[in-house]
């Protein structure tokens, strides 16, 4: 920039691009427990690495695959899979979160979750086997 000259007017240079650059990926009403506090992680797995054992978050959890496919699972639903680009969230609180492994045997898998971590818990608790066996009825059974 020349000496003495006024900066620019930015405005001139802007497009409408705003307009049209955001896309939504998923949308939810989560309880929010009172005090929680927000923590944003990334998590890599290797390639056919089944991931984090049955676990749940004491708060909702919001996510989004970076690279590759997770294999998500959670208490009531039918396994899916998340592949890079697309988004998932869980409800938090009791609910079981089965699988967040690698679908892919090939490529590792990346994704991001931000969580809302309750006061005075870990932003993770893993299930003991004998609460799996007692809420077995609660997991996603395939019709025969």
């Amino acid at each position: 920039m020349a000496a003495g000259l006024p900066p620019r007017d930015r405005r001139a240079d802007m497009s409408d691009a705003w307009k049209t650059a955001l896309t939504v990926l998923q949308e939810a009403q989560p309880d929010i427990p009172p005090g929680a506090h927000v923590m944003t992680v990334v998590i890599e797995f290797p390639p056919g690495d089944p991931g984090t054992p049955p676990h749940r978050h004491p708060g909702p959890a919001f996510g989004y695959v970076i690279e590759g496919e997770m294999l998500f699972e959670l208490e009531g639903e039918s396994p899916r899979v998340v592949k890079a680009g697309e988004a998932f969230w869980e409800p938090g609180g009791d609910v079981i979160h089965y699988s967040d492994g690698n679908n892919r045997t090939d490529i590792p898998s990346k994704f991001t979750v931000t969580m809302m971590c309750v006061p005075g818990r870990p932003m993770l608790e893993l299930v003991d086997p004998e609460e799996l066996g007692q809420r077995r009825d609660r997991r996603w059974q395939a019709q025969a």
